[in-house]
Order: structure tokens, then C-alpha cells, then sequence
């Protein structure tokens, strides 16, 4: 029996690491961005997965497995933004807190959804994890077109929480799985 708790800890500290190894690289020169370009960010490495997924190739040397982390990572950084708003660089301290602390939220909500609806997630195609994200996408840009204005919906918050679980799902499905599938051979 999986453990999903388990493997969605390790698909935490691989988005983590790659998120630690950019700030290294670049700072936090993404706090420029509006909420508005985290979603367009995000919309572009979901489309470039699901076209992937349906060309069945690639012409660029990068699979579907960076893509997803990036979806996570940028989700978690809009989620950063919707707190904070645009602005100065912050420490590496104080934005590896907030990456923590939201990315534990997200696992908190799966982790309630998970028991409620029973893990189905596992039986759920990769191309479908995909189109959900999409979906929250357009959800989210709708949002923000109607600059926040709901009359029954969550909030973009809710669809960047959503878009980070379906990512480390798909990520479950794409590494841990197939690492415990290579042990067992």
C-alpha cells in the first residue's frame, strides 16, 4: 500500500531543491511579477505538457517531470504574491518560510481531500491531472479578469492549491512510482 503522505514529501523536497537552486541563480526577480503572470507562467508549462502528451515527443531535451515542478513551484510563488503583492526581493530565509509553510498547506488539503475521496487520484490518467490544471487556469485567469469579483466561487488562492496538488500527483505518478517499480525489478 502507497503511503501518500510519504510521497508527497519527496516530491516536496525535489520541487524544494530545484526552487532553493534557482534562488540561487536568479534571487527572487520573480516577485516583479503580477498574480496575472504567475498564471500565464503556469499556463505555459501545462500546455507545454499537454502538448507533449499528445505529440507523444519532444524537440526540446526537457520531458513533462520539469514541467510539473515548475507548475508547483510557480503556483506556490503566486500564492506568495497573493499575500504579499509585487515587491522588493526578500531573503532566502524569509521565502524558503513562506515555500514551506504553503507548500504545507497544500499537503493539508490533499491530505483532507485525499480522505474524503479515497485516493482516486491514483487511478486517474496523468493526461487527466493535466487537463485539471488547465481547467483551474482558466478558472483562475477568469478570476482575475473579473478582479476578483465571485458570487459563489473560491478564490484563486483555492485554484493555486489545487494546481500544486494535482502537479506533485502527477509527479507521485511520474517518479516515486516508477522508482518503486525499478526497485521491485
Amino acid at each position: 500500500m502507497a503511503n501518500t503522505a510519504q510521497e508527497y514529501d519527496s516530491v516536496m523536497e525535489v520541487c524544494r531543491d530545484i526552487f532553493t537552486q534557482k534562488m540561487h541563480d536568479y534571487g527572487s526577480a520573480w516577485r516583479i511579477l503580477r498574480t496575472a503572470s504567475v498564471t500565464d507562467q503556469i499556463f505555459i508549462k501545462a500546455n507545454r505538457v499537454r502538448s507533449l502528451e499528445e505529440k507523444g515527443h519532444s524537440r526540446v531535451q526537457e520531458g513533462v517531470i520539469p514541467e510539473f515542478i515548475g507548475i508547483v513551484n510557480y503556483a506556490i510563488m503566486g500564492l506568495i504574491q497573493l499575500e504579499l503583492g509585487p515587491g522588493e526581493d526578500l531573503s532566502p530565509e524569509r521565502i524558503n518560510a513562506l515555500y514551506l509553510s504553503y507548500f504545507q498547506k497544500a499537503k493539508k488539503l490533499m491530505s483532507d481531500k485525499n480522505h474524503d475521496y479515497d485516493e482516486a487520484w491514483r487511478e486517474m490518467r496523468i493526461s487527466s491531472y493535466t487537463d485539471l490544471i488547465l481547467m483551474k487556469i482558466r478558472r483562475t485567469k477568469q478570476i482575475e479578469d473579473h478582479r476578483g469579483d465571485l458570487w459563489v466561487s473560491e478564490g484563486i488562492d483555492a485554484n493555486y492549491f489545487d494546481m500544486i496538488n494535482y502537479a506533485v500527483f502527477a509527479l507521485i505518478r511520474l517518479v516515486v512510482e516508477k522508482e518503486a517499480q525499478d526497485e521491485n525489478n
